[in-house]
């Protein structure tokens, strides 16, 4: 049976790479990415499974079932594909997207023996406003016995940990005056932003070492000779807990608070993009996908251990709700950085088409796995309830 699921994969690759090429050549932005959700959704159809489109009232996200009709595991499989501001798809969901979709009907033709469904989705908006934070708060993941999904690098990596992170905007009102002639009556919303990032500074001396609070100044005032009557601050505050990233969310907002009060101004707070959880990949299912890689030729020495992340993402929201994974695999030779232009170029040769059929198998053949041995399937479920009764 693992073999008919990689022939499955290897008779339509030209059919992925046509569609990862489309996807490359027409960024689209977060929730904007209607002609990327409607080509993979159209495959998805072709090849007998019912989709569910603008899922949670997401007009781009999507929700594609192939039911074997007999009980059984719920694989689920995560599809990206929004691009990036200016630089396109730098940061590979071409390939993240397509390999999703490649992966799920690869492995649809093995439901019918082992029982179970197969379940892709397409979650917009990953950089931004990720729509896997969303579909997480509505319980779509609940259904899942297991999630994957597989991101392109510049080398083999197993999945490990991202950092939780909240976005927070400061905004200062303070009072309009001239700078010169009047400055007594003014009171300068700048200066509360520039007192707030020296607050966080002098936190910053007092946070654990996984921790990163950074941040700019999108409106800073209109004139030098103007005191500046609005201001505002944006931050990433990050950690490798969601509890940890709560208790520095306060601080950060004292830090804001108390520059209200020294300069006089008034301060709003709010969140200006969604939250994302830390990342809990399952052990289990990480290995039983690392076997798969292997399996299909990758040298074990190439396949990098696990590495405590310094970026967030909206799987983290989906690794809380059922066990999951979010590993790399390998796009170039190159060492190119992801959200830059070589990335993109990386992104849409054909070596980065070969790698993503070869992680397409690789999801295919774990979800086969799992479907077909209730051993494996009741230890990645024993993992992620130990997991979080130690996180509780």
């Amino acid at each position: 049976m693992k073999q008919i699921i990689q022939n499955e994969i290897d008779k339509l690759k030209q059919e992925f790479v046509n569609i990862s090429t489309y996807i490359g050549e027409n960024p689209e932005l977060g929730h904007e990415e209607f002609k990327s959700s409607a080509i993979l959704i159209e495959t998805l159809e072709k090849h007998g499974f019912n989709v569910e489109k603008g899922t949670c009232g997401l007009p781009t996200a999507f929700r594609a079932v192939y039911d074997s009709g007999i009980a059984g595991a719920a694989i689920g499989l995560m599809a990206e594909y929004d691009a990036l501001p200016e630089v396109g798809h730098a940061c590979g969901h071409n390939l993240i997207g397509t390999m999703a979709i490649a992966a799920g009907i690869g492995l649809s033709k093995a439901v019918g023996e082992t029982g179970g469904k197969v379940i892709v989705y397409g979650t917009p908006a990953e950089e931004t406003k990720g729509g896997k934070v969303t579909m997480a708060e509505n319980g779509i993941f609940d259904e899942l016995d297991v999630a994957m999904m597989v991101h392109p690098l510049s080398k083999y990596l197993k999945s490990g940990r991202s950092l939780a992170m909240d976005a927070i905007q400061f905004e200062f009102f303070g009072k309009s005056a001239h700078a010169a002639a009047s400055p007594e009556k003014g009171i300068n919303a700048l200066d509360a932003v520039l007192q707030t990032f020296n607050s966080i500074n002098a936190l910053r001396q007092h946070i654990t070492s996984d921790a990163r609070i950074h941040g700019i100044i999108p409106e800073g005032g209109k004139a030098a000779n103007v005191v500046p009557d609005y201001a505002s601050a944006q931050f990433y505050v990050r950690a490798s807990s969601r509890s940890y990233v709560n208790e520095l969310v306060e601080k950060v907002k004292a830090c804001a608070q108390g520059a209200a009060l020294q300069t006089g101004a008034e301060m709003k707070a709010s969140f200006y993009e969604f939250s994302y959880d830390d990342m809990q990949t399952n052990q289990q299912l990480s290995d039983a996908f690392t076997n798969e890689l292997i399996g299909l030729g990758i040298d074990p020495g190439e396949i990098h251990e696990d590495r405590d992340g310094s970026g967030s993402l909206d799987m983290g929201n989906v690794s809380q709700a059922v066990p999951s994974i979010h590993p790399y695999i390998k796009i170039c030779d190159e060492d190119f950085a992801c959200h830059t232009h070589e990335f993109r170029e990386a992104a849409m040769s054909s070596q980065a088409q070969e790698a993503m059929i070869l992680g397409a198998k690789a999801m295919a053949l774990t979800g086969y796995e799992i479907l077909s041995s209730e051993e494996l399937l009741q230890s990645i479920r024993e993992e992620f309830k130990k997991n979080k009764l130690v996180n509780a």
